[in-house]
């Protein structure tokens, strides 16, 4: 992971054209992250620009993973849940370009989230992830506990149900 830079994103074209083009290659590569394939790159677009003015107000912090100066992977963490669950965060939209995974960055990045989570008073994480190529082994071996599968949960991007599976994990605060 030499080089590799983890930070706060803000809404700047450069950034948001660069996160489009992440979540565009995500869809394409069959990653379950809400949206269908082919995705069009204003959707996208339109899709972090909400996104970042979100954590521009506070409610969720948006983390991207730099290889230099190329944007290569990003992380949500949603702060903006209802009042009474203000112990906890929930994680999303964990992506890593597909020329950089498997080199640690994604677990990098949910280090960094959970680090941020707790600094903000948050004893609690959880997320999903699709069943049919999802991530549940970089989850698992950060320590996140699965409750369960809730089958024909979403689309896949190509088409075709597939379940999701609900993760916990307690982090101290």
């Amino acid at each position: 992971m030499s080089g590799i830079t983890i930070a706060p994103l803000t809404d700047e074209p450069r950034i948001r054209s660069a996160l489009s083009e992440l979540l565009v290659e995500t869809v394409a590569s069959g990653g379950s992250v809400s949206f269908m394939h082919p995705l069009p790159p204003e959707v996208a677009d339109a899709f972090w620009r909400d996104s970042l003015a979100a954590a521009a107000r506070g409610e969720r912090i948006v983390l991207g993973a730099f290889d230099g100066e190329s944007l290569i992977a990003t992380v949500t963490l949603l702060l903006s849940l209802p009042p009474n669950q203000p112990h906890r965060a929930e994680i999303a939209k964990m992506m890593t370009g597909l020329s950089h995974r498997h080199r640690g960055i994604a677990c990098a990045l949910m280090r960094a989230a959970e680090k941020l989570a707790v600094e903000r008073g948050r004893t609690l994480l959880v997320l999903d992830t699709a069943v049919d190529e999802g991530a549940s082994g970089l989850y698992e071996g950060l320590g996140f506990n699965l409750t369960g599968i809730i089958p024909d949960y979403a689309l896949r991007p190509h088409g075709g149900l597939t379940g999701t599976m609900i993760y916990w994990k307690r982090i101290a605060a």
